[in-house]
């Protein structure tokens, strides 16, 4: 297996965003192994850190932009390009000056690319993590459609048609490639972003975009290009690769196998990210299912003051303490709350899902309370939603993560899934209570 890669030293870039026109400095700075990418902001009160991974995309039209809370960082898409087409796995980009969108540039990879090739490469003490495509996987909205295909677990192979219609200035082009670092290099990362002349007249009157020129961006007018020279005949459907390069690295891994596209944008690489990190979460629990318990029933009960019928946790099969947990509520049709909720019908109630919920973010705490003689009660439940029903036969999987915790009180996210789909969701307040002797 390749090692993983960072940088070896820091490098700095400044430059207006392409939809802002603010300018903004950016340095790339070398960081640990299994870290992956991570945006910072420090203009903040306190500095926040924003993973590249899907689960952080904010919608945004055409481009790819990310969120930790109320915090942004816009039009990453051809830096993370440049990431995979660097072959960079780990780094930290930390973002100063007066926007949050990254530098522009020309409107390709070449900005970042350089820069990486600049800081120098660093071997890391760490196998690289990769995605190999083993399933097919199918998005499609209307005509525009992508298809993951297993295919050489050792590339990446991207074919892409690109339809304009017979009688636009950009037409239909077609276009595939083998995604290595050279190949990048020399058949991707120069190509520029592109709109049509009624597009960009469009994003100007609503602000975005107003200190851009005809030299700056690549605009199609009826004839062709304005003002500007193509690097290549179908640069358009090699920055639409380009593109989906840097969208499938927020799987937090490189993307190996085969993409076939037509017609496909930002909104469409997301759902795939999403249904291909799907399947691996899945493929993961199974794995974590078949495994010995992290924690079993008699640990669980001894950390739990609950008994028969309303102990709702029947295994731990992931622990770290103090940040986050995964267990496992097994249903039957045996529980006692069937017989009348409802008879012909049987569903489980949502206020057992919470409760299974609840001892679950109890176990967590527990770890942090144990031989202090608290125990965790559930004080208050926010954000609390349910997305599906609970039958017997399915397998409550229960997650828990500390938001933060106090020495007398804790937030926890909590989350409830059945074969990978969201069931119920809620923020639970606990507050530590002396436990009643036995």
């Amino acid at each position: 297996m390749k090692r993983q890669q960072t940088i070896r030293k820091t490098v700095e870039l400044t430059g207006r965003g392409l939809f802002t026109g603010q300018e903004v400095t950016i340095r790339l700075r070398p960081s640990p192994p299994d870290s992956g990418i991570v945006f910072v902001r420090p203009d903040q009160p306190q500095p926040v850190r924003i993973p590249a991974v899907i689960d952080n995309v904010s919608k945004r039209a055409r481009r790819t932009s990310l969120r930790n809370g109320t915090v942004s960082v816009e039009t990453v898409e051809h830096f993370m390009a440049a990431v995979v087409g660097g072959d960079v796995d780990n780094l930290e980009v930390e973002i100063s000056g007066s926007g949050c969108e990254l530098p522009a540039g020309d409107g390709s990879a070449l900005f970042f690319l350089e820069a990486i090739r600049e800081a120098g490469l660093q071997e890391q003490d760490a196998e690289r993590r990769v995605y190999p495509i083993t399933q097919h996987v199918r998005v499609s909205e209307g005509d525009a459609s992508i298809d993951a295909v297993p295919g050489d677990p050792e590339v990446l192979d991207i074919l892409y048609d690109l339809d304009y219609g017979d009688t636009g200035p950009i037409g239909r082009q077609l276009f595939a490639i083998r995604v290595t670092p050279q190949t990048f290099a020399t058949e991707l990362a120069g190509a520029r972003t592109f709109l049509l002349e009624e597009e960009a007249r469009a994003f100007q009157a609503r602000g975005l975009g107003t200190h851009l020129t005809y030299k700056d961006v690549l605009v199609y007018g009826p004839s062709g290009p304005i003002d500007n020279e193509l690097r290549y005949t179908d640069e358009c459907v090699r920055h639409k690769i380009l593109d989906m390069v840097g969208d499938c690295m927020l799987l937090g891994r490189h993307l190996r196998g085969r993409l076939i596209a037509r017609k496909s944008g930002h909104s469409l690489n997301h759902e795939l990210i999403r249904q291909l990190l799907d399947v691996l979460r899945a493929r993961e629990m199974e794995d974590r299912l078949a495994s010995e318990p992290a924690i079993d029933i008699r640990r669980i009960q001894r950390s739990l003051p609950h008994r028969y019928p309303f102990l709702m946790v029947d295994r731990v099969i992931e622990l770290v303490p103090d940040r986050r947990i995964t267990a496992v509520k097994n249903v039957t049709i045996n529980e006692e709350f069937f017989q009348g909720h409802y008879p012909g019908q049987p569903i489980m109630p949502g206020v057992l899902i919470i409760e299974a919920m609840a001892q679950t973010a109890g176990l967590l705490l527990s770890q942090r309370l144990e031989h202090t003689g608290k125990v965790a009660v559930l004080l208050s439940l926010d954000s609390v939603k349910f997305r599906r029903a609970v039958i017997p036969g399915d397998q409550l999987i229960l997650e828990a993560e500390t938001i933060r915790a106090k020495s007398r009180t804790a937030h926890v996210r909590c989350r409830a899934k059945v074969a990978g789909a969201l069931a119920a969701e809620a923020v639970l307040k606990c507050m530590m209570v002396d436990a009643e002797p036995v």
